[in-house]
């Protein structure tokens, strides 16, 4: 991206408010807001748009769904908004409708889970350019919440796995790595799988996206 990638966070914690600004400005990036209610945040967003918000899914005025709700509303006011939903919690209800018309620009990161600080930065700076960045128990509670049959059933088992690490957000290489294969077999086997699902070559829509949708709504 051109500039320093401008973020906007939303926690009611100051505590973790305070210290995701301090960690991210000392990394170069620009915070435009920084502020612990859903109100705050669409306003800060009005006034300095951001490229990626962060945004905790449990705040006030009920402690519940709120973040996700307002991740969903920004996502349908600002075309080209990243969003990273950074919680403690697993909240399904509304995950899938918030991945399930694009989910290019989408992460969702359990705070405990997040074992080092570069990989939040690298998750926050993939999904700013239109990557996803999914904690792996977030896939695998949202396939629980939305199984039933579907398109899947023509994919191999390392096929499967192969796309579940992509849902993971994961390059090629991470992939190769996770798997302890070369990257070119992982590049057959992704290959493979946009074949199996018929997901053509076309310059409207991205492939991996696409084949990630199908994954989780399989």
């Amino acid at each position: 991206m051109v500039g320093a990638l401008r973020v906007a966070i939303a926690e009611d914690s100051a505590i973790l408010r305070d210290g995701l600004v301090q960690l991210l400005v000392d990394r170069g990036f620009v915070i435009t807001g920084a502020v612990g209610e859903p109100d705050a945040l669409r306003s800060s967003v009005a006034q300095h748009p951001p490229d990626v918000a962060v945004i905790d899914i449990r705040m006030p005025p009920t402690f519940t769904d709120e973040g996700l709700r307002l991740a969903l509303e920004l996502r349908a006011r600002y075309e080209g908004l990243g969003i990273l939903l950074f919680s403690q919690y697993i909240e399904t209800r509304y995950a899938a409708d918030l991945l399930a018309d694009d989910a290019a620009g989408i992460g969702y990161l359990l705070k405990d889970r997040v074992a080092d600080v570069s990989d939040f930065v690298e998750a926050l700076e993939r999904v700013a350019i239109g990557g996803t960045a999914l904690d792996p128990e977030v896939v695998t509670q949202l396939i629980g919440a939305t199984r039933r049959t579907g398109s899947l059933s023509v994919l191999t088992p390392r096929e499967r796995e192969v796309l579940a690490l992509m849902a993971e957000g994961r390059s090629n290489a991470a992939i190769a790595s996770a798997m302890v294969v070369s990257e070119g077999a992982v590049e057959k086997h992704v290959a493979n799988i946009f074949t199996k699902l018929d997901l053509p070559v076309s310059e409207n829509d991205h492939r991996r996206v696409l084949a990630v949708l199908r994954f989780l709504e399989s």
